[in-house]
């Protein structure tokens, strides 16, 4: 029997320039009003899909290198704040989950406690919240910039003090009768303290029970401590890896590892991994796109280069393409997983030209080559979704580009129609919010 699987959609841009530098922003949408991101709500939402979640990143560097990189081609920035477009994106949907993104550096226990609890009340609990732990936005909030698993270990009691003040209120505290005119008995309501590593404050919460529970967590990240935090937390972790069966069921059961280890059940967590798929109206025109990739010109290296630039805030576009490319133009404050990320295949960036690393960033694969390729017909891209759903267990994927009408079209039209054909996505929702809708199946 064909397996069931969820499906979400990934800003990967942020609440930021959506369709910049494309042809699709003559649209004339203006992304910074709420109407683009609540039709294209709408557009998942008819599509079956869970859930709508917002990358974020509370910084654009504080030196003119940096911010040049950055909003240059507003791959980094501008990007306004995903928590203010979620009630939009609430209003104009019935079931579709939204997921914005939080940083514990940025978000006072007890503010976003109240914050994202008001949420979950207006939303009928369809508010997840995506923790990251990224460190660089550090000196923007006077704190000092935390090593990797000292962030962890911060958002980890950021979330337990979420929770701590969540449940301060006893489910029958709230009484709300009209014939007593008795609202909710106060002695079923904790004054909390906690006075911890990172953060300190007192409670109660000053907002109702959650009535079918917490916001759900979400939370990326592949290395051995964030694996560890999203079996600790998480009910959806983002995962990249290669879309082949061993790949995904190797990194699958790591995070369900991980779950069973601090008692949980490991079904409680959808492993959802990222796609960016190119859809073709043939075999003959996805073997067309792939073969024009094999050679990108200078034109296409550039446009890789300005988008690396801004991830690694370090200008590639300024050096010798056909010079090996030197690590030490890197600086500490940069993430060293996207440093592996550009090295990508290479064993290191020593007699490679930055040539060859930039044309392997450009260069596409087939789906059907095994190898993680993303260009495919509607039928072919289907086929690998359902194999990776029956033959590895797979929990679902989470589709990566912009929020925009075009974007979803160009890869849904044909796609959700075979899906749903085959039973692998769903056609209506279960109700109940979020956590109901992924756990139904």
């Amino acid at each position: 029997m064909t397996r069931p699987q969820h499906f979400g959609w990934f800003l990967s841009r942020g609440f930021g320039p959506h369709g910049w530098a494309r042809p699709y922003y003559e649209w004339g949408y203006q992304w910074q009003r709420p109407d683009l991101y609540q039709q294209s709500a709408r557009e998942l939402e008819q599509a079956g899909f869970d859930f709508v979640l917002i990358e974020d990143a509370l910084s654009i560097g504080i030196t003119p290198d940096t911010l040049g990189l950055r909003v240059r081609k507003a791959y980094g920035g501008p990007k306004h704040d995903p928590w203010t477009l979620a009630p939009y994106l609430f209003a104009a949907t019935q079931h579709l989950g939204v997921i914005p993104t939080a940083n514990p550096a940025s978000h006072h226990p007890y503010l976003a406690a109240r914050q994202f609890a008001s949420l979950q009340h207006l939303s009928a609990s369809r508010l997840g919240i995506n923790v990251v732990t990224d460190v660089g936005s550090a000196h923007h909030f006077g704190t000092d910039r935390l090593p990797h698993d000292a962030a962890y270990d911060r958002a980890q009691e950021w979330l337990d003090a979420l929770r701590l003040l969540w449940h301060s209120w006893d489910d029958d505290a709230l009484i709300a009768d009209p014939h007593t005119q008795i609202y909710a008995d106060g002695s079923k309501i904790r004054a909390v303290q906690h006075r911890g590593e990172y953060f300190s404050f007192d409670g109660p919460l000053n907002a109702e029970p959650l009535p079918a529970g917490d916001p759900v967590v979400a939370s990326p990240g592949g290395s051995p401590r964030g694996i560890d935090f999203a079996g600790t937390n998480s009910q959806i972790q983002l995962a990249l890896s290669n879309l082949d069966v061993a790949s995904i069921r190797s990194y699958r059961q790591k995070v369900r590892d991980s779950a069973a280890a601090h008692g949980r059940d490991p079904d409680e967590i959808k492993v959802l991994f990222v796609i960016k798929p190119i859809v073709a109206p043939s075999v003959e025109e996805a073997d067309r796109i792939v073969r024009a990739s094999e050679t990108p010109d200078d034109g296409v290296l550039r446009e890789v280069a300005e988008a690396w630039s801004s991830d690694l805030e370090t200008d590639l576009t300024a050096l010798d393409l056909d010079r090996p490319l030197d690590p030490a133009i890197f600086g500490d404050h940069v993430s060293k997983g996207t440093i592996r990320g550009l090295q990508g295949g290479f064993d290191s960036f020593a007699d490679v030209p930055l040539r060859a690393i930039l044309a392997g960033k450009a260069r596409l694969g087939r789906v059907t080559d095994g190898r993680g390729g993303t260009v495919g017909t509607a039928d072919e891209i289907a086929d690998v979704i359902e194999e990776l759903g029956d033959d590895a267990g797979n929990d679902g994927f989470i589709f990566s580009g912009d929020l925009h009408p075009v974007t979803i079209h160009r890869n849904l039209d044909e796609l959700v129609p075979i899906l749903r054909r085959r039973g692998i996505l769903r056609a209506d929702y279960s109700g109940g919010g979020l956590a109901a809708n992924l756990g139904s199946f």
